[in-house]
């Protein structure tokens, strides 16, 4: 699995995966969900240009080089919060979910964020259910920063709280300061040795 920068010419494919995948809510009679629009092609390419838009491919595959997933965040009060995140249904339980995430948190702490946030349905098994598997947990309403409650109050309004919802978060580790390289000893110009030195052997007494 192959995970990249969103090109201008994907931004269509990230909208039919969006329908594709929302569609299995149809089967928990979620049917506004499964008919709600894709993200818009100017919201899409917002953050593509922002460099906060990226796909997942599998170029060993039928599909070659062609988006199976998709993920955009936002860095909000220290995090970097997962604004959408969906996978095409036909290449479904193949790990390309916690792929992309897995990607967003290599990522976070080298921008000085410290965590993952989302929000998703709580009692929906492909997502509060699954965040938990991968690290995520749910966070009590004293936790929400306000930044996430300003996220849970436009989800409202959009009638997403007609089924119950959750934020959750994932700590990440500090990034790593790299090691400096390094600094080369002077060279040394080989040359004999003054008669009233002594010349130090290694493991001589």
């Amino acid at each position: 699995m192959r995970i990249r920068s969103a090109r201008r010419s994907d931004l269509r494919l990230l909208q039919d995966i969006e329908r594709a995948a929302g569609e299995p809510f149809r089967t928990l009679g979620m049917h506004s969900v499964a008919d709600d629009d894709p993200p818009p092609l100017d919201l899409l390419e917002s953050y593509r240009r922002a460099g906060r838009c990226w796909v997942a491919t599998d170029p060993l595959s039928a599909t070659g080089d062609r988006p199976l997933g998709y993920v955009i965040a936002d860095p909000v009060d220290g995090a970097l919060h997962i604004e959408q995140i969906s996978v095409d249904p036909v290449a479904a339980r193949r790990g390309i979910g916690r792929t992309l995430i897995d990607r967003l948190a290599a990522l976070a702490p080298g921008q000085g964020l410290t965590a993952l946030t989302l929000t998703t349905f709580s009692d929906v098994p492909w997502n509060a259910p699954y965040y938990a598997r991968i690290g995520f947990r749910v966070l009590h309403d004293r936790e929400l920063t306000e930044g996430l409650r300003t996220i849970r109050g436009e989800e409202a309004q959009h009638g997403l709280d007609r089924w119950p919802r959750v934020c959750m978060r994932r700590d990440l580790l500090p990034a790593q300061p790299s090691a400096p390289a390094p600094v080369p000893a002077p060279a040394s110009v080989p040359g004999p040795a003054p008669e009233s030195a002594s010349v130090a052997v290694s493991g001589a007494p």
